[in-house]
C-alpha cells in the first residue's frame, strides 16, 4: 500500500478516556478513518504504517450533531472511526511525535 493511500485511509488517532482504557484493557486502538475505507483497507494501513499484526477491525459511523450558530440551524458532518485490535504483546505509540 502506498503512503498516500495509507494517509488517505487513516486520518488521525482518536484519543479520549474511553480509548485510553481500551488500550490498557483489551489492546484496542481507535482511529478516525475515511468514509469509504473498508476493514481490509484499515487493517493493511495500520499493519504497514506501524509494523504490527492486526487481529480484528470494527468500523463505526458517527453521526454529526445538530448545532445552531447565530440563529441558523446546521449540522456537523458524519465521520467514521475504526476500532483496531492488535495481536498479544504488540502496541502502538499514538502520542509519538515524528
Amino acid at each position: 500500500m502506498s503512503s498516500e493511500k495509507i494517509l488517505d485511509v487513516l486520518r488521525a488517532p482518536h484519543i479520549s478516556e474511553k480509548t485510553a482504557r481500551l488500550q490498557e484493557v483489551s489492546n484496542q486502538y481507535v482511529f478516525e478513518v475515511s468514509q469509504v475505507a473498508t476493514k481490509a483497507d484499515v487493517k493493511e494501513a495500520v499493519e504497514t504504517l506501524f509494523d504490527v499484526k492486526v487481529e480484528d477491525v470494527n468500523l463505526l459511523t458517527v453521526k454529526g450533531k445538530r448545532k445552531t450558530f447565530r440563529f441558523r440551524a446546521g449540522r456537523r458532518g458524519d465521520w467514521r472511526k475504526a476500532y483496531v485490535k492488535l495481536a498479544e504483546g504488540q502496541s502502538i505509540d499514538v502520542m509519538a511525535k515524528p
